[in-house]
């Protein structure tokens, strides 16, 4: 294909020009920026020595939300809920009380709705410090030894006691 002049501003495109153009930009969509990838996953199936060092297993984590994260937003939901419950028990028991507006029970319940957000944002932050602890990470060869001790006692009322260490 040959190459087109430039367009100048101001003057249209011929349909030989845009259809050049078209072609031009199509191709370059779709065009690969990245290679794809051939494989999506991996399993080894080598076999596992039986004695000796044992070697690392990769243990992949798949949760979208962090545990705290959503005890969290349950707990958002569960003062939502209860601050509606309050806003309704003031309606009821101011109901029979002149110039009562809905705004004025709103007004009423929201220290009871934002002493209960900051107690569980407060207990949500005890509860993930109290959780957090040092996290130990191993590395060298792996032992694994399992004793059983059995025992058996009596005849007609036997008693098998077993330890394993």
């Amino acid at each position: 294909m040959e190459p087109l002049p430039q367009p100048t501003a101001h003057l249209p495109l011929t349909d030989r020009e845009a259809a050049a153009e078209a072609e031009r930009i199509l191709a370059a969509a779709y065009q690969p920026s990245h290679p794809t990838p051939t494989a999506t996953h991996y399993r080894d199936d080598t076999p596992l020595p039986t004695h000796g060092p044992t070697p690392p297993v990769p243990q992949p984590d798949h949760r979208i939300v962090p545990a705290w994260a959503a005890g969290t937003a349950v707990a958002s939901i569960g003062v939502g809920a209860g601050s509606i419950g309050l806003g309704c028990c003031a309606w009821l028991v101011l109901q029979g009380l002149a110039s009562v507006t809905l705004y004025g029970v709103l007004m009423v319940t929201l220290p009871f709705a934002g002493a209960a957000m900051l107690t569980t944002a407060i207990g949500c932050a005890v509860s993930k410090a109290r959780k957090a602890g040092p996290t130990s990470v191993y590395k060298g060869p792996v032992t694994q030894k399992t004793e059983i001790h059995s025992s058996t006692r009596g005849m007609f009322f036997a008693r098998t006691r077993n330890d394993i260490r």
